[in-house]
């Protein structure tokens, strides 16, 4: 399946770094919008399944394909570009400067956030029958999910806040694993065993994803959820972005660019 050595594909994570950087605003927004709604797409799917089946596993197994499909069609999630654009400024490339990370991440997170939006309310209107009715059971879970990961973390308070910011670290810990996947072989079938790996990993120990989240919650909100936004974004939507942002670029992006770029192993002569 054509493995490429971490030499060559921690380059190309810098790589990728760089085009990202100066990437047009148009297909930065178009790219990130699909990455969001191919990705809250996944997440209703995963969801539907594990209460068919009434195994989490079964649903975890399954929510890979939807982040296997968004990066073969070269979309982008903010968890990724937070990794992988700082690298390029770490590795001075010419004219990567921060004002145009900061840049890069603010469109594709406004993309992600369209496009994870877009789907909450296409996905409550179904459930709902044009809101006509209550949204049955996926109500019930989806409104509990969002009360127990905002609410649930407030009743611990400055505790509960830095246990969803660890779990936003884990999550993208494993998500930037995944985005590395996609660039250590050069064939569908490695790129998606690759990426599918970590990805069930964070689903199933629920840990928090900033994307995901984006989906969720206002569809939990939409399908009559006991919380509000404000409860939303501080108790979970800004520790969870901020713990994907130390998580992907600290656990991956630099102990990757760091051992195999920077201090890897060199032959004497």
């Amino acid at each position: 399946m054509a493995y490429l050595e971490p030499s060559e594909f921690v380059t190309k994570m810098v790589d990728s770094g760089e085009s990202k950087v100066y990437m047009s605003t148009k297909d930065t927004l178009i790219r990130a919008y699909m990455a969001g709604a191919t990705l809250a797409l996944a997440a209703v799917f995963a969801i539907s399944v594990a209460m068919q089946s009434g195994s989490p596993l079964v649903g975890a197994i399954l929510f890979p394909v939807g982040f296997i499909m968004l990066y073969l069609m070269k979309f982008d999630l903010l968890t990724g570009v937070f990794m992988l654009v700082p690298l390029a400024y770490l590795d001075k490339r010419p004219g990567v400067t921060i004002g145009q990370i900061l840049r890069n991440w603010g469109l594709v997170g406004l993309g992600n956030f369209a496009g994870a939006l877009t789907v909450a309310v296409m996905m409550a209107y179904i459930f709902t029958f044009g809101f006509d009715t209550d949204g049955g059971e996926i109500a019930i879970k989806v409104a509990g999910i969002g009360e127990a990961r905002t609410l649930g973390y407030q009743s611990h308070g400055v505790s509960g806040w830095f246990t969803v910011f660890i779990r936003g670290m884990l999550c993208n810990w494993m998500v930037a694993m995944g985005v590395v996947g996609a660039m250590v072989s050069t064939s569908v079938s490695g790129k998606a065993i690759a990426m599918w790996m970590p990805i069930m990993l964070f689903f199933f120990m629920g840990f928090e994803h900033s994307i995901v989240n984006m989906f969720l919650f206002p569809f939990s909100l939409i399908m009559g959820g006991n919380f509000t936004i404000s409860d939303y974004l501080l108790w979970n939507e800004v520790p969870v972005a901020l713990g994907n942002l130390v998580g992907g670029l600290a656990f991956t992006g630099l102990t990757l660019y760091f051992t195999h770029i920077k201090t890897g192993a060199k032959r004497k002569l």
